[in-house]
């Protein structure tokens, strides 16, 4: 198949996926863990594992890129058959209503999904030329942001007042697990190159041999952990009484809730992706990281501090602006610095230290409003996003236009 060809097909069947990742995405960042509240009455444990229970498929990453390497699977097949096991997972929790399955349930389901992450970012490295690729995937994104913001609304909406009827929600989640199945399966693919080695995370010898990709992780990790302590809890702030946000005295309502935590940022990534998949093939990557971290924490202080609607309402668009250029800086930032065939293997460090962080930051998230204030939590991820932000300040000449990917091979083999 011809590049062009190969460009144009990707490009079809992302466009449907998208579909399919704009309902899902609900699943991970709203609705789980809000059925988790509100129907199970779920305490600290089972709430920190439904949030943050995706983390898990980022920590497998490694073992599973190494995995389809070693049969020679093509990375999409890979990915769709992930999707299959999503899909039946979902249905397994709406037909057996208890909270133990619904957590273990949440946490296989959406670990399914971010197994599929490293496959895909090698997909856009070979099928997508470096001049547009941040270009194409904004657009897809611009699909799915969309997707998310409906469906966050009608969802809602559904939900408000008929909780109960949530396990038609989960199958509405295992639908949109088969239809990317279905994408992936026709999206052009080929196995990933032999690296050498059989150890499962043989992936983590490029900590070792490519200093700037080390410190970059060390970076993403205090970022991350920051932003990520404090993403679950924005559910948790506004659809807990106790924490005292309210409308005209009356407690939030489950389509205010999704509409806050969904629709509004989800809008904000919609007008802004374009923009920023733009400025990733333009701009000094260290430089676009930075004002995102800036972007970050200014809409966590602001939402956090917020007990007003409009208050809310601008630092939820805050944080969509910010999450918009997140989608594509995290998502692709490694075509940029690795060598093109070990570009799944660089993404599956990358996941794996997201999943670290992402497994303990809920954790840590949970225990602390128990102690704290939230503005006392909010203040502390603010911290160490700024910290992270300070490292990067020496890198900005080295992320101009990344590393010649010639040069790197010959870095990494020394």
């Amino acid at each position: 198949m011809r590049p062009s060809e190969r460009r144009q097909r990707t490009y079809h069947y992302e466009r449907w996926r998208a579909v399919a990742s704009g309902i899902l995405e609900t699943a991970g960042t709203t609705f789980l863990l809000l059925i988790a509240v509100r129907w199970f009455q779920a305490g600290a444990l089972p709430k920190a594992l439904v949030a943050g229970g995706g983390n898990l498929g980022f920590l497998l990453s490694p073992w599973w890129v190494s995995r389809v390497e070693r049969t020679g699977w093509p990375v999409a097949r890979a990915a769709a058959a992930l999707a299959l096991v999503g899909a039946v997972t979902l249905l397994i929790m709406a037909v057996v209503p208890l909270l133990t399955v619904y957590v273990a349930g949440a946490i296989v389901a959406v670990a399914c999904l971010t197994m599929c992450v490293p496959l895909m970012t090698q997909v856009f490295q070979d099928n997508y030329p470096d001049h547009e690729r941040g270009r194409l995937f904004s657009r897809t994104v611009m699909i799915r942001i969309a997707v998310a913001a409906l469906f966050s609304e009608l969802a809602g909406r559904a939900l408000s007042g008929r909780i109960h009827h949530y396990p038609w929600l989960l199958g509405v989640f295992a639908g949109a697990f088969v239809l990317a199945a279905w994408a992936l399966h026709h999206c052009p693919s080929r196995p990933l190159e032999r690296s050498g080695g059989t150890h499962p995370f043989k992936a983590m010898r490029f900590l070792r041999t490519d200093p700037l990709f080390r410190r970059t992780l060390v970076m993403w990790m205090l970022m991350g952990f920051g932003n990520l302590m404090m993403l679950p809890l924005r559910v948790e702030y506004l659809a807990n009484e106790r924490h005292g946000v309210t409308v005209s005295g009356e407690p939030l309502s489950v389509a205010s809730v999704a509409f806050l935590t969904g629709v509004v940022p989800n809008l904000a990534r919609l007008v802004m992706s374009p923009i920023w998949g733009w400025l990733f093939d333009r701009a000094n990557f260290f430089v676009l990281r930075i004002v995102l971290n800036l972007s970050f924490a200014v809409g966590i202080g602001t939402f956090f501090a917020s007990h007003s609607l409009s208050g809310l309402v601008l630092a939820a668009i805050l944080f969509g602006v910010a999450s918009a250029g997140g989608d594509v800086a995290w998502s692709l930032w490694v075509t940029k610095f690795a060598p093109p065939a070990q570009v799944a293997d660089y993404m599956s460090v990358h996941t794996f230290f997201t999943g670290v962080r992402g497994l303990i930051a809920p954790l840590a998230a949970f225990y602390l409003i128990n102690h704290w204030t939230v503005g006392q939590v909010a203040a502390l991820s603010v911290g160490l996003i700024m910290a992270g932000t300070l490292l990067l300040l020496p890198e900005i000449p080295q992320g101009r236009r990344g590393r010649r990917a010639e040069a790197l091979v010959e870095e990494v083999s020394e």
